[in-house]
C-alpha cells in the first residue's frame, strides 16, 4: 500500500494523521473504513467482494478506500485504531509477559490469516533489521507470505541464519530456500544448516555438527540478536504433513505422545514442554535453549487449528513480540482463561 505522511509504530502499523475536517469521513465508521482498506490492499479482495462481506454498497466501498488514502491510513499496513485490536494486544501482553503483541485484523472468521499475519510480520522485520545484526529465521507459510511485505534494502554486515536443516526434495516452503530469499532482500550473508531437517539417529546428528562443519553455524547462532519463528500445527493442514516430511505413522505417534505443534520441528505440548519422542532427538535445528537465550524473540503465527500450538509456543519461547490475527488472539485468550491456566 502507498500513502503520504503517516508515521509508524513498531510492527509497521501506520498512526493516523489529522488532516482537517473531513465531515463525511467522520460520519462513517473508522472501523468500517480500515477493514475495507485491509481487505482491499492486504487480502487482495475486489471492491464487490468487500461490499458483500461488509454488507454495504460498492459505492460506499469506493468512498471508504478514498477516505483511507486521504487520511494517510494506507501504507503497507494499516492504522491499529480498530477498537478491539488494542484490547487483544494488551491482554496478550499481560497474559504472556510480552513486550509487544501485534494483532492483525481479518475480514471474517473464515478468512485465511496467513496474508494478514505475513503483512504485519514483513513490516516488523523491515523495521527490526539493523547493521551488524545476526538474526535467525524459522520457516513456514506465514513467513513465506511475509517476504512480499519486507522492504528490500541493503543493510551492512547482516547475517541471516536458518534455524532448521533443509529437506531432500525441492519444495515451496523449504527452510533453506526461505533463509536464502530473505538474505537476498537485505544483501546479507546467509548461514545454512547443510543437512536434512531430520536425520536417522542422534549419532548422525552429532557427527554432522562435530565433524562435518556445521558446528560453526551452531556457534554463530549463540550470538544471534533476534530470532523469528512460526508454529506448526498437528492437523491435516500442517505444511510438514501435507508435503510428506513425516509419515502418517510418525505423525500419529507424535500426537499420541502429546504433541500439539512444533517450533522448528521440535514437537511440544500445550504447556510448552518438549515431548518425549525419538524424533525430537533427530532434528537438525538450532537448539531451543539457544532460541530461548536470544535477546529478541519474535513469534508469528495463527489460524484455525493452531490455538493449542500457539499457547505451547508462547510458553516455550517466552517471546518478546507475538504477531497474530484477531481470531487466533481471541481464541488463545479464551482457552487460557477457560482452563484457568497461567502461562
Amino acid at each position: 500500500m502507498s500513502g503520504g505522511a503517516a508515521t509508524t509504530k513498531p510492527g509497521g502499523f501506520a498512526e493516523p494523521v489529522s488532516h482537517g475536517d473531513l465531515s463525511a469521513t467522520g460520519r462513517r465508521s473508522a472501523r468500517l473504513r480500515l477493514r475495507a482498506a485491509w481487505m482491499y490492499y492486504v487480502e487482495g479482495m475486489t471492491q464487490s467482494a468487500i461490499a458483500e462481506a461488509l454488507d454495504i454498497g460498492r459505492v460506499t466501498v469506493v468512498r471508504l478506500l478514498a477516505d483511507a488514502r486521504a487520511l494517510n491510513e494506507v501504507k503497507i499496513s494499516l492504522s491499529r485504531e480498530i477498537a478491539e485490536l488494542p484490547r487483544l494486544e494488551m491482554e496478550l501482553q499481560k497474559a504472556f509477559g510480552l513486550r509487544e503483541a501485534i494483532v492483525a485484523p481479518l475480514s471474517g472468521p473464515l478468512a485465511d490469516p496467513t496474508s494478514a499475519i505475513g503483512a504485519a510480520t514483513g513490516q516488523f522485520i523491515s523495521d527490526l533489521i539493523r547493521p551488524e545484526m545476526k538474526i535467525g529465521f524459522g520457516w513456514g507459510r506465514t513467513l513465506m507470505r511475509a517476504l512480499g511485505f519486507i522492504d528490500e534494502k541493503a543493510v551492512a554486515n547482516v547475517s541471516v541464519i536458518s534455524l532448521l536443516g533443509g529437506i531432500t526434495k525441492a519444495r515451496q516452503y523449504n527452510p533453506s530456500e526461505f533463509a536464502w530469499q530473505l538474505s537476498r532482500i537485505f544483501q546479507a550473508d546467509c548461514h545454512l544448516i547443510a543437512a536434512p531437517a531430520i536425520v536417522d539417529s542422534i549419532e548422525t546428528k552429532k557427527a554432522l555438527i562435530e565433524r562435518c562443519g556445521l558446528g560453526t553455524v551452531y556457534a554463530l547462532a549463540r550470538e544471534m540478536d533476534a530470532v523469528v519463528v512460526s508454529v506448526g500445527e498437528m492437523d491435516s493442514d500442517s505444511t510438514s504433513l501435507r508435503f510428506g516430511f513425516f509419515s502418517d505413522a510418525d505423525w500419529a505417534s507424535l500426537i499420541a505422545a502429546g504433541a500439539v505443534g512444533d517450533v522448528v520441528y521440535n514437537f511440544i505440548d500445550t504447556q510448552g514442554r518438549v515431548i518425549d519422542h525419538p524424533i525430537n532427538s533427530r532434528i537438525m535445528s538450532i537448539p531451543l535453549e539457544t532460541l530461548q537465550a536470544t535477546p529478541e524473540r519474535i513469534l508469528t503465527s495463527g489460524g484455525p487449528g493452531k490455538t493449542d500450538a500457539v499457547i505451547g509456543a508462547l510458553r516455550l519461547l517466552r517471546p518478546t513480540v507475538f504477531i497474530t490475527d484477531e481470531i487466533t488472539a481471541a481464541a488463545v485468550l479464551a482457552k487460557v482463561a477457560q482452563a484457568g491456566d497461567t502461562p
